[in-house]
């Protein structure tokens, strides 16, 4: 009689660890880029906005490619140890950082397009996703801004579990994301 098959892999597979740190490396530049570009109005700004577009859209195909992954290969199972509140607080928690990771350039590029100005990558000139409208473009503004706001607190508070379950729980659930264990 063959085993059962294993509902949950034993760590994140490669392509998960390595999707996960390439987006979080683009995440956090692409956070710090963004308050870079709105407290400029220099030439700084263009240059900026010229770096932020692309990677925008690299970000989205990435998550694109996580998700997949994710659902196709899996999670680890949380330790049996965890209270159920910390497993319900880590699905949410995940669930708003793919819920922002597909927004985030979605919302972005929306924005751009409602301002009528293109969105360029590599010598692609992506279509627009919204009509050009001033009160739709000062909307997705904020909106961008404010689920950045949300998204930044958001990363913390993932940092600080994974702190937490790495330095002071040690129940292999951060060693899930750095060593695939």
């Amino acid at each position: 009689m063959s085993p059962a098959p294993q509902r949950y892999p034993a760590g994140f597979s490669l392509l998960a660890r390595l999707l996960h740190w390439l987006m979080a490396a683009g995440i956090l530049a692409m956070l710090f880029i963004g308050v870079g570009m709105v407290a400029s109005v220099s030439e700084r700004h263009q240059w900026l906005m010229q770096i932020h577009k692309p990677l925008g859209v690299a970000l989205l195909a990435l998550v694109c490619i996580r998700l997949a992954t994710r659902l196709y290969k899996g999670t680890p199972a949380l330790p049996s140890a965890m209270p159920a509140w910390q497993r319900q607080a880590a699905h949410a928690s995940h669930v708003l950082l793919y819920a922002l990771m597909f927004a985030m350039p979605l919302i972005g590029w929306a924005m751009v397009s409602a301002g009528g100005y293109p969105v360029v990558v590599g010598n692609w000139l992506l279509p627009p996703i919204a009509p050009a409208d001033a009160a739709l473009f000062a909307w997705l503004r904020g909106a961008h801004r404010y689920l950045a706001f949300l998204l930044f607190a958001t990363v913390l508070l993932h940092l600080a579990a994974a702190l937490f379950h790495g330095w002071i729980r040690r129940d292999g659930v951060l060693q899930s994301m750095t060593r695939g264990r």
